[in-house]
């Protein structure tokens, strides 16, 4: 899990790698003698730097579309655990107040429990017999009308639907990029960065402000893939706004 230091870290680390690498170059390799292949370092930075910018790109929307469809599915489960909290009005009055209370249980266990285990890289289980306990309520009430056998049918979808998403939120919060796309990345990285510093240039200073702007946006780029492709952990995570949010439904004197 990387902290906003760690980020800040490895994109400074990164930009003054590429210029000590380019100031190491200038003495071994001096600018004067690199300027008559500057063709062909031109040809190589450019198939290089295109192949790299569709692997980055692709990787981006990726793992941007998984966070996406984490923080999706986190507020699916919260919406269908307050459909159970609503449908439960429609029960015999013991039936209704355990659901009701199991509903309030789950949330309040999602927000401090599951998603700080979640935040540390560890699957939250204080959930599980929560939701069974709902399965079990719901499954054995005995509708005494109509009304109360369509609110019971219309529950058990819901908790259907919510042990699904929890599920695929387990799934999620254990999901990440394979080492090899690491590998391919940073590598690759290194690489479009290095052959940008074999231009040979009269100018050093403005060469060395074109170097850093490029290893400054690879790393920036590499920071937010690593970020991003945790959902639920990192700088930037999905958060239990759902389930606070069911919470404050649930404090309410009745659901509306």
């Amino acid at each position: 899990m990387l902290t906003v230091f760690d980020d800040v870290f490895i994109v400074a680390l990164c930009v003054l790698a590429s210029l000590g690498f380019l100031w190491v170059l200038r003495f071994v390799w001096p600018s004067a003698l690199r300027r008559e292949h500057n063709e062909i370092i031109g040809w190589q930075v450019s198939v290089l730097g295109t192949t790299y910018a569709v692997i980055m790109g692709f990787m981006l929307y990726a793992v941007w579309t998984d966070f996406t469809a984490a923080d999706i599915n986190a507020n699916a489960e919260a919406n269908s655990l307050v459909n159970v909290f609503r449908l439960a009005e429609g029960l015999p009055e013991a039936q209704r107040d355990q659901i009701q209370t199991l509903a309030r249980e789950y949330a309040d266990t999602m927000v401090n429990g599951e998603w700080p285990a979640m935040h540390n890289g560890q699957l939250g289980e204080g959930g599980h017999p929560i939701l069974q306990q709902l399965w079990s309520e719901a499954i054995h009430v005995q509708p005494a009308n109509a009304s109360e056998q369509a609110s019971q049918g219309e529950m058990l979808a819901q908790i259907s639907a919510m042990s699904h998403s929890r599920r695929l939120r387990e799934l999620q919060s254990q999901s990440k990029l394979p080492t090899i796309l690491w590998v391919m990345l940073i590598v690759g990285g290194v690489i479009t960065t290095l052959s940008s510093c074999l231009f040979g240039t009269d100018n050093f200073k403005l060469h060395m402000i074109q170097v850093v702007s490029l290893s400054f946006l690879l790393s920036l780029a590499l920071v937010a893939i690593g970020d991003i492709d945790r959902p639920f952990q990192g700088t930037v995570h999905v958060k239990p706004t759902g389930f606070a949010h069911a919470l404050d439904i649930f404090a309410e004197p009745r659901a509306r």
